[in-house]
C-alpha cells in the first residue's frame, strides 16, 4: 500500500484549524507531519491535536525532508514569498485562495512549479463540490434554454476588528477573500471568456480596506454576470443562472456543511422542480483531488484556465473599481 502524503503546515490560520486539519486529519492517503508557526507555543497547541511535530519558523519545515507537501493556509501578502520557497524545497503546494495578488504572479508560480515536477493548487473549495458539476451539466443539457445572464452574491458579518481581512498590509479586503467567490461562479458556470464592464469597492468607516463591491461581467456574446460580496453584510451565499427558457438557483453555494443535501432549482413557464442531491464534503474533495494529482504526477490541472482568468478578473475589477472613483471624484 501506498504511504500516506505527509502535509506540512505553514502557520496556524483560522481556515486550517477549523476545516482543512480536521478533513486532512480523517483522510486515509494524508498525515499531518508537521505544523511551523512563528510562535512556539502556537505550532505546539495545534500540532498537538492532530499528532504531528511542532516547528518553530517556516524555513525549518520546508527543509523537513519527511515532508513532501506544504498547506499554505498565511495571509494572501504572503503566498508569494512562502509558495515559491516551498517549490524550491522541493515540496507540492496547496496553497489558500487566492493564490496570489496579482495574476503575473500567479502564472510565474504555476509555471514554476511544473517546471520543477511538482503540483500547485490553489485551494478553491467550492468548485470541488458535485452540485456545480451538475448545474452545469443541467445547463448543457439545455434546461434552462440558452444562458443569459448570471447572478452571485456572497456576504459575510463583519469580522472582528483585529482579523487580517482588515489589514491592507497583508492583502485583506473584501475584493480578494470574498468577491472572489462569485467571480470564480461566474467563470466555473459562463467560461473564461468574461470582461469586466464596471466595478464599485466600497469602505465602511474607520476601515482601511474595501468592505463590499459590485461588479459586472460580460461575454462577447452579450452573456453577462452581476456579482456582489461584501463583508459588513447579513450573510449570502447564492448564484443564478437565467436561460432564454428558465432559470436554475442555488443557496448555500459557497460554504455549505459537508451534512448539507444540496438542492438546485430549475424555474421554467411549465412549472418548478427541485433536483435533490446527496451530501458531499467539499474539503475532503479538494485535499483527495490534489493527493491524486500528487500520486499521478497530474503538474497542468485542468482547472488552470480558471484560476488564471479568476485572477485576471480580480485584478480587472480592482483597477475598473479605482478607475471609477477617479472618474467620480471629478464630477
Amino acid at each position: 500500500m501506498t504511504r500516506p502524503l505527509r502535509f506540512g503546515v505553514l502557520g496556524c490560520a483560522d481556515i486550517a484549524r477549523r476545516r482543512m486539519l480536521p478533513a486532512m486529519a480523517v483522510a486515509a492517503d494524508i498525515e499531518i507531519a508537521a505544523v511551523a508557526s512563528r510562535c512556539q507555543a502556537r505550532a505546539a497547541e495545534v500540532a498537538a491535536a492532530h499528532g504531528a511535530r511542532p516547528v518553530s519558523g517556516y524555513d525549518r519545515l520546508l527543509a523537513d525532508p519527511s515532508v513532501d507537501a506544504v498547506y499554505v493556509p498565511l495571509p494572501v501578502a504572503l503566498h508569494a514569498e512562502w509558495v515559491a520557497a516551498a517549490l524550491d524545497a522541493g515540496k507540492h503546494v496547496l496553497a489558500e485562495k487566492p493564490l496570489t495578488t496579482d495574476p503575473a504572479t500567479t502564472r510565474t508560480l504555476l509555471a514554476r512549479a511544473a517546471g520543477k515536477g511538482l503540483v500547485l493548487r490553489e485551494n478553491v473549495l467550492f468548485v470541488h463540490h458535485g452540485r456545480h458539476a451538475a448545474v452545469r451539466a443541467l445547463i448543457a443539457d439545455g434546461a434552462i434554454g440558452a444562458p443569459r445572464a448570471l447572478h452571485a452574491a456572497f456576504t459575510v458579518p463583519a469580522p472582528g476588528d483585529d482579523n487580517i481581512r482588515h489589514q491592507p498590509d497583508l492583502g485583506g479586503g473584501a475584493l480578494a477573500d470574498i468577491g472572489l467567490y462569485p467571480v470564480r461562479a461566474a467563470v466555473h458556470l459562463l467560461g473564461v471568456g468574461l470582461r469586466v464592464a464596471g466595478a464599485v469597492l466600497s469602505t465602511a468607516p474607520g476601515r482601511r480596506v474595501e468592505t463590499s463591491g459590485a461588479a459586472l461581467l460580460h461575454r462577447p456574446d452579450g452573456v453577462s454576470a452581476q456579482l456582489t460580496f461584501g463583508m459588513d453584510h447579513a450573510y449570502r451565499s447564492e448564484y443564478e443562472v437565467w436561460g432564454s427558457e428558465g432559470r436554475l438557483r442555488v443557496d448555500r453555494a459557497f460554504t455549505p456543511p459537508a451534512d448539507l443535501e444540496p438542492e438546485i432549482v430549475v424555474e421554467r413557464a411549465s412549472g418548478t422542480r427541485t433536483v435533490r442531491l446527496p451530501a458531499e464534503d467539499q474539503v475532503a474533495a479538494a485535499l483527495s483531488r490534489f493527493t491524486r494529482a500528487v500520486r499521478e504526477g497530474t503538474l497542468t490541472p485542468p482547472d488552470v484556465p480558471e484560476t488564471l482568468a479568476q485572477a485576471d478578473l480580480l485584478d480587472a475589477i480592482r483597477r475598473a473599481a479605482a478607475g471609477s472613483r477617479a472618474t467620480g471624484s471629478g464630477g
